[in-house]
């Protein structure tokens, strides 16, 4: 098992609430960064993730590492379900989040708590779908959160994880290493008042167990019919699996 990165080195705290700190310090600038950052090409991601649920018309939805909510809205556009309840440790982010359901007038459809990934404040079998987008390698315990997602989704219902993963093919492999640990970490101090989040999202990427490895834990934990589908050239990855 690869040791645990962490946010901040001198801090004491343990990931979880070490991950909350960070979020809350970065929530303001969190939304613009990530589109610019990625070009704008985040976007496109999130759409072909929400696409894999397209054909089980989910009713329920939990949203796990909610943050801001794009994820979150974007499946409410392309998949009009009932409801998406959305779930995050930084109220930070979940006050951005909550902003814009009151600004799009989305509060019977989206509502947002503050919770913990790998404690999930639901009952058994209470959801259609589980989608968790860039949060997975946030996770204390990545074993853990996945059992916990599992518990939480009903059977037959799936669940979709967008994450950052490492291309491998040249020269993507060194453009992208390059850029994450240059110039995204540069970005991030210019216009984040948090620098180090910004250094810790290529660490976490770097340590993140993605691919076989991360379908492999899957199916560990009881998901079936998993799979990888690498997105960009391997910069990012959809992982889906059914309960």
């Amino acid at each position: 098992m690869s040791k645990t990165v962490v946010p901040y080195t001198d801090d004491q705290g343990t990931k979880k609430q070490q991950v909350a700190d960070m979020f809350n310090n970065i929530s303001k600038t969190y939304d613009f960064l990530n589109h610019f950052l990625s070009l704008g090409i985040d976007i496109i991601w999130r759409k072909k993730a929400i696409n894999e649920l397209k054909k089980d018309k989910p009713k329920l939805i939990l949203d796990v590492a909610t943050g801001t909510g794009d994820f979150a809205f974007e499946a409410l556009s392309i998949l009009d379900p009932e409801k998406i309840t959305g779930v995050d440790i930084s109220q930070g982010m979940l006050d951005i989040a909550q902003q814009k359901i009151i600004k799009r007038g989305l509060g019977n459809k989206f509502e947002v708590k503050l919770g913990d990934s790998e404690k999930l404040p639901f009952e058994a079998d209470a959801f259609d779908a589980v989608t968790v987008a860039y949060g997975v390698r946030n996770f204390e315990n990545l074993e853990l959160g996945l059992v916990d997602i599992y518990r939480v989704l009903k059977t037959g219902g799936k669940t979709v994880v967008l994450e950052f993963s490492k291309p491998k093919a040249f020269p993507v492999k060194q453009l992208y290493k390059f850029y994450f640990n240059y110039i995204t970490p540069g970005i991030g101090k210019l216009f984040s008042k948090d620098a180090r989040a910004y250094t810790y999202l290529p660490e976490s990427v770097a340590a993140f167990p993605d691919g076989e490895t991360f379908t492999a834990l899957m199916d560990k934990v009881g998901f079936k019919n998993t799979k990888c589908r690498p997105l960009t050239f391997g910069i990012c990855s959809i992982y889906t699996g059914v309960k």
